[in-house]
């Protein structure tokens, strides 16, 4: 995607307002705490340049602060200096948060080791992928709004707090039924009193509007932009991305280590990065020849592993409570299968493997699903000493 920043300065009248609502506008006169999430995208960019200016207009005279999530290694190499740049541009102090355990290729690699212990225990009945998906953004919600938010909370104490997002209709279907503005429950702490909304100022700006606003501030875009011809600012490899943008990420040497990371993840644990796509493909010239010949290996055991779960009866599937089902004898051979099949692909010493085991193991857990609907206490059972160690 090619990025014209060049050519005439553009006239502010030119620009969409800004939106806001009664309620906004009466916390700013109230001079809350204003948080601006920034990214190092174009967008934050607007976001935060659009809502200081509206700020002065309207008085405000509380704190105002950007706050960028570093999500690590899986980063852009310039996407912590963009903030920064932005911060110095604005004379506003950025603050960077970060996940104590670890970054988001962390996250992935604890959640594989996890998910694989689930399986070997019988605590799912198929395996569970490592990554995050577009319907299940671990990575937004754990890694951005919660890290940013208890931040905030902790930092602002007995106030309301305005958490600053810069999202456009433009951008996707969900995101044009985005409201103005909207409580952000992970800003409500009793301890430490606080409440809080998230405000959406410039959902009404297209892409065009944002790079002539760039053009007009004279403030430099992200390179993942100008240099490597990415068309958003995210990860460098991202489950949203497109291949275009994948590919593009690639091109920069210093993602090369954090791709050849997230392929052997895709190798170890037989996943694809996205649904039909796998990571491995997009650069294939980045890996050795040794994974090249693992990467097609992994694709080979996707493809039985899949084969085997298709045989799962849909009513034994997870769904909130499971299991709700007890197998019947033949279902309970037939799992004892799979579950021998895909031990063996994957190398995995797991337990419950015998028809016996799986029925008895059904009959514990749906055991401690009725004492948790009853409220009784179950420290003594054994599956919640394994999920206080999974999920301490």
């Amino acid at each position: 995607m090619a990025w014209n920043v060049s050519g005439p300065l553009v006239g502010p009248t030119r620009f969409p307002p800004i939106e806001t609502t009664p309620l906004i506008d009466e916390l700013i006169v109230a001079h809350v705490p204003v948080a601006i999430g920034v990214s190092g995208g174009k967008d934050s960019d607007v976001a935060a340049f659009e809502t200081l200016a509206a700020l002065e207009r309207a008085g405000h005279k509380g704190p105002r602060v950007l706050i960028h999530s570093d999500l690590g290694r899986v980063e852009h190499t310039d996407s912590r200096p963009a903030c920064e740049r932005l911060a110095t541009r604005l004379d506003l102090e950025l603050i960077v948060v970060k996940r104590k355990a670890g970054d988001l290729m962390d996250r992935w690699l604890v959640r594989w080791q996890h998910n694989l212990e689930r399986y070997c225990q019988l605590q799912c009945v198929k395996m569970i992928l490592p990554w995050s998906t577009p319907a299940m953004r671990f990575c937004i919600s754990e890694l951005k709004t919660a890290i940013i938010c208890r931040d905030l909370v902790e930092r602002f104490q007995h106030s309301i707090i305005l958490s600053v997002v810069g999202l456009r209709r433009q951008e996707s279907a969900t995101r044009a039924q985005a409201p103005v503005c909207v409580p952000q429950v992970k800003l409500q702490n009793a301890t430490f009193g606080t409440t809080g909304y998230t405000w959406h100022p410039i959902l009404a700006w297209s892409r065009e509007d944002v790079l002539a606003y760039h053009r007009y501030r004279d403030f430099p875009l992200h390179e993942a932009y100008t240099t490597y011809s990415l068309g958003r600012v995210s990860c460098a490899f991202c489950i949203l991305a497109g291949i275009d943008d994948l590919a593009a990420s690639a091109t920069d040497p210093r993602n090369h280590d954090i791709y050849r990371e997230m392929v052997e993840l895709e190798i170890i644990s037989t996943f694809s990065f996205q649904s039909g796509r796998w990571l491995g493909d997009v650069a294939p010239h980045l890996l050795s020849g040794s994974m090249l010949a693992r990467l097609k290996e992994a694709k080979q055991q996707a493809a039985l592993r899949e084969r085997m779960e298709a045989r799962i009866p849909k009513h034994l599937h997870y769904v909130k409570g499971w299991p709700t089902a007890m197998p019947t004898r033949a279902e309970a051979v037939l799992l004892s299968e799979v579950r021998r099949g895909i031990a063996e692909i994957m190398h995995l010493t797991i337990q419950y493997s015998e028809p016996d085991a799986i029925v008895d193991r059904y009959a514990e857990l749906m055991a401690v699903n009725a004492a948790r609907r009853k409220g009784q206490k179950q420290a003594s059972l054994p599956i919640r000493l394994i999920q206080q160690e999974l999920w301490s």
